[in-house]
């Protein structure tokens, strides 16, 4: 009943109220004692804030947005970092394109990422999996969605990504709103939104070659590799996940959680329901139906993802190298279930894509909200999380054994 209700809210309209909110100018007196009454209540750290100086944030759309001391983030050699400051709700496995939201529920890959199959299997609830120390839960193609308490595939999430192309979706465009059921669709032109690097040539290249060195690609003009479909994985491979929900009291920015490459982004126009955990067990397919932008590229061991997914109060999800992504706008929305793409290949021709190495700021939330990984790894990729705990960016989330063994 009290899901029912909340989706008759105009959550829309109430995120973009809340925003014309925070963006008012605070009285300069008022500011100090606000923010730590703020602080307080939502355990906020204000001593790892980077202006110690309460009356330099103007509204407390600035204070959610704040950044940290230089070093307040100390980054782990692990081969994956946090991206983000907040809870560990889930991780897992994922297999046959299904991924779990939270115990119990599911949901598909290919509704997150971009595209339902025909034939996919839809929602089911599921025997709640074991967990044996830090072993993952293991999800099957009907189990895919326990995440957060959603049903849907890895299509779905993050958008459809043949095996023969990368992450190419559906080239013909969507010219009125799909059949339900049907697979969300690429709606308008794909556009090339990357932005123009603030560093020198040089600095550019040695940051370039860097991730190129992590990833273990070599240099080359005339090799350009192209990311992993996350439909199949290389031999000895799989598939797998995690998410973590920001709380307002977080810090807010989002960084990369491993040096890889962004090669594509796909725009998802949906609800902006809550992502709490009380929401996310009682509102099936929660990611699926909420605004998100779907990062796809790849990284040293292949396919690799990153999704925020917007929230009630969230609806600006703002990325530093995309010029062209605009979120929770007023006017016609796409047409239901399609989604807009842009790609970064302009950001390095040479790695035909955005480079990012560990705990590098990417972007950020304006509140909480949350992010889901889904990435390919050696099957015996560890996580080194429990579910629930709080975990912090640039913290480690998961290595292969070789390396647990020896850092």
């Amino acid at each position: 009943m009290e899901v029912h209700v909340i989706g008759a809210l105009p959550l829309r309209n109430m995120s973009r109220l809340w925003g014309y909110i925070n963006s008012l100018e605070l009285p300069v007196w008022f500011r100090p004692w606000g923010f730590r009454l703020y602080a307080f209540a939502f355990g906020c750290n204000l001593d790892e804030i980077e202006h110690e100086d309460l009356t330099t944030y103007p509204s407390l759309g600035a204070f959610f947005y704040r950044k940290l001391k230089p070093g307040a983030r100390p980054v782990d050699s692990a081969v994956l970092v946090s991206p983000a400051d907040g809870t560990m709700l889930h991780f897992g496995t994922i297999k046959d394109l299904r991924v779990e939201q939270v115990k119990g529920i599911t949901y598909s890959l290919d509704a997150l990422l971009g595209v339902e199959r025909p034939g996919s299997p839809a929602s089911v609830i599921s025997t709640p999996p074991e967990y044996h120390n830090r072993d993952m839960s293991i999800v099957d193609d009907r189990e895919f969605a326990n995440v957060n308490g959603i049903e849907y595939s890895l299509d779905q999430l993050i958008g459809n990504a043949s095996p023969s192309s990368g992450t190419t979706t559906p080239t013909t465009d969507s010219e009125n709103a799909l059949e339900p059921g049907a697979p969300p669709k690429k709606f308008g032109a794909q556009v090339d939104a990357s932005v123009e690097p603030e560093q020198s040539i040089q600095e550019t290249l040695v940051h370039d070659a860097s991730v190129a060195r992590e990833m273990g690609v070599k240099v080359s003009a005339e090799n350009k590799r192209r990311s992993a479909s996350g439909k199949t994985c290389k031999p000895g491979n799989a598939l797998f996940f995690s998410v973590i929900y920001l709380a307002p009291g977080d810090y807010h920015r989002f960084h990369s959680p491993t040096a890889w490459v962004v090669e594509k982004r796909r725009h998802f126009v949906g609800e902006l329901y809550s992502v709490s955990p009380y929401m996310a067990k009682r509102l099936e397919n929660l990611f699926v139906l909420n605004e998100r932008v779907a990062l796809l590229g790849r990284w040293k061991h292949g396919f690799f993802s990153m999704v925020p997914v917007g929230a009630t109060n969230v609806g600006s999800i703002i990325l530093n190298f995309d010029q062209a992504l605009r979120t929770n706008v007023r006017g016609r929305p796409p047409p239901p279930g399609t989604y807009s793409e842009a790609v970064y290949s302009a950001a390095s021709p040479i790695l035909n894509g955005q480079p990012l190495i560990a705990a590098q700021e990417m972007g950020g939330f304006c509140l909480g909200s949350t992010i889901v990984l889904v990435f390919e790894a050696p099957a015996d990729f560890e996580f080194a999380v429990q579910a629930g705990q709080k975990v912090k960016v640039g913290q480690r989330l998961g290595d292969v054994p070789q390396k647990l063994k020896t850092d």
